[in-house]
């Protein structure tokens, strides 16, 4: 019992210093789906016309890698299924909360400094796991009641809640080992999104093969995704399923406890791999350290935009096709525009989201910069002849750039496979890549953000993630829970034209561009002037 005591204490802590972000994503993850009911309510109110959708979505393998199998056609399995992405970030933002905690503090030092106390060997690491697996539990009791609020059967409701509390808990697990394993933070958020990635190709494997001969399709029981999947929330629900997803939750949790006790804290299991004595001539110039620091990231980051643009490119054409046989459904697509008005819709829709994804990495990159300072790499550059601004730009440039890069290749990439799909290549890729590019004002706002709290307070620098987290919340569920529009203009993606379809406008790109630079400059101009580092 001595190694984990003073665990309590500690995830009282990590509750403390995650007071903001914590309560934002469990409220978005447990509210998001919610929307979700509405929306297939109004669209398809019969369960003729239900019935329609789902016969022709079960047979789309883009929906069915998107989303998993769609088990029925009743308005909570509907729900269900389209909500079937959203595990996959529960498991992202768990094992980053869970890294975070243990390795991210002990390569800042935190870790031997907590250690110094009255605190057990492993108690940092329950301690993470802990309060992670309380987070997936809110997130899924707040899914539960407001499914059962929204008059959906409590039995398939407590079913998806557990299922997205199953995937949160298999997944804090995986970003506890992966904390064991390597001496850097990056490093171990690298091994565990590649091991999230692998599950989610396993399920998307296992699941296209089920729509054909099947051969592959017991592939979906081995991805922890597809395992939590097969509970199936309002299609008879298997309960059973239940046993091995936490038993697995429970055996990777035991074995990063195991693992935690089998190296000397600072170090990892797997070696660092030595540089050289030198820096290479390249190497000597703030900006060249920078795309050292960066170019793993960045390239990441790129080529999941172009995954992401490829599989959002291919479900286009599909989104069209669930009109045809559907009148109801055609006479509500007639009023956004027919078919190519839907498609466009829902292009600009899904411009927007990836908005919002690039905004993630564009506040990741400007927290390196802090990152960089409270690992105390920041202090000897300076002291040298590099100034402040230069410093900091070379790391800046890579927020405002990189998410550039990102979006236009996701873009391309969404026209070039609709357009292939239709035979416009040459008329979809300038129409979505412009799309993603208007993306690019909101997302410096929120860049600047993270660089106004570095420069001002940058003890709270964390807090640009919640800002992130409440234009995720306002985008995806704000016009769902009809909040109050001066509410919904918080978010600086509400004021992006709806590009493919809608009407363009310069006027609000302009106006987002200066307050980024008015943000900005307020934060460079607050890092001149404090000390350096600021613990």
């Amino acid at each position: 019992m001595n190694i984990v005591v003073g665990a309590g204490s500690l995830v009282r802590l990590i509750l403390r210093r995650d007071r903001v972000l914590m309560p934002l994503w469990v409220l978005a993850f447990g509210l998001i789906p919610l929307s979700y009911v509405t929306s297939f309510a109004d669209l398809f109110p019969t369960a003729a016309q239900r019935q329609q959708y789902a016969d022709l979505s079960a047979t789309n393998a883009t929906f069915v890698a998107l989303y998993g199998p769609l088990s029925g056609a009743s308005l909570g399995e509907l729900v269900a299924w389209r909500a079937g992405f959203i595990p996959v970030m529960i498991g992202l933002i768990s094992l980053l909360t869970v890294i975070r905690h243990t390795r991210t503090d002990e390569e800042a030092g935190r870790r031997e400094l907590v250690g110094s106390t009255v605190v057990g060997r492993h108690a940092t690491l329950v301690a993470a796991l802990l309060a992670t697996a309380l987070a997936n539990l809110a997130t899924g009791l707040i899914l539960v009641l407001g499914l059962i609020g929204q008059g959906q059967p409590a039995a398939g409701s407590l079913a998806m809640g557990t299922q997205f509390t199953a995937v949160g808990w298999i997944f804090a697990a995986v970003g506890g080992v992966a904390a064991q394993l390597t001496a850097g933070a990056g490093r171990a958020r690298g091994i565990a999104i590649v091991v999230l990635g692998v599950a989610f190709l396993v399920r998307v494997v296992g699941d296209i093969s089920g729509l054909s001969d099947g051969v592959l399709s017991w592939l979906s029981w081995i991805s922890p995704l597809g395992l939590a999947q097969r509970i199936q929330p309002y299609g008879g629900e298997r309960w059973w399923v239940l046993g091995p997803a936490v038993v697995l939750a429970a055996l990777v949790a035991a074995a990063a406890v195991a693992l935690s006790g089998r190296r000397d804290v600072g170090a990892g299991l797997l070696p660092d791999r030595l540089g050289p004595a030198t820096a290479a001539p390249g190497l000597r110039s703030p900006l060249a350290l920078a795309w050292r620091l960066h170019r793993g990231l960045l390239a990441s980051w790129t080529l999941g935009f172009a995954v992401l643009g490829i599989v959002f490119g291919g479900v286009a054409k599909g989104v069209g096709d669930m009109m045809d046989g559907n009148q109801a459904l055609q006479e509500i697509m007639l009023r956004l525009g027919g078919k190519a008005g839907i498609i466009d819709a829902y292009l600009a829709a899904i411009l927007n989201l990836l908005g919002l994804i690039a905004a993630g990495y564009a506040v990741q990159a400007a927290l390196k910069l802090r990152a960089e300072e409270s690992a105390g790499h920041a202090e000897p550059l300076l002291a040298g002849a590099v100034g402040r601004f230069r410093w900091a730009a070379s790391h800046l440039l890579f927020s405002a750039l990189g998410p550039v890069l990102a979006l236009v290749t996701a873009g391309v990439a969404t026209g070039l496979v609709y357009g292939a799909s239709v035979g416009e290549v040459g008329r979809q890729v300038p129409r979505a890549l412009a799309g993603a590019v208007l993306q690019i004002p909101a997302v410096w706002v929120l860049a600047a953000v993270a660089v106004l709290l570095i420069g001002l307070l940058p003890r709270l620098a964390g807090i640009a993630w919640g800002a992130l987290a409440v234009c995720v919340l306002l985008g995806l569920v704000g016009a769902s829970l009809q909040l109050n529009q001066r509410l919904l203009d918080v978010s600086p993606f509400v004021h992006i034209p709806k590009v493919p379809g809608g009407t363009f406008s310069a006027t609000p790109l302009v106006w987002l561009t200066a307050v980024a630079v008015l943000l900005g400059g307020a934060g460079l101009a607050g890092l001149r002037r404090r000390d350096v580092p600021t613990a």
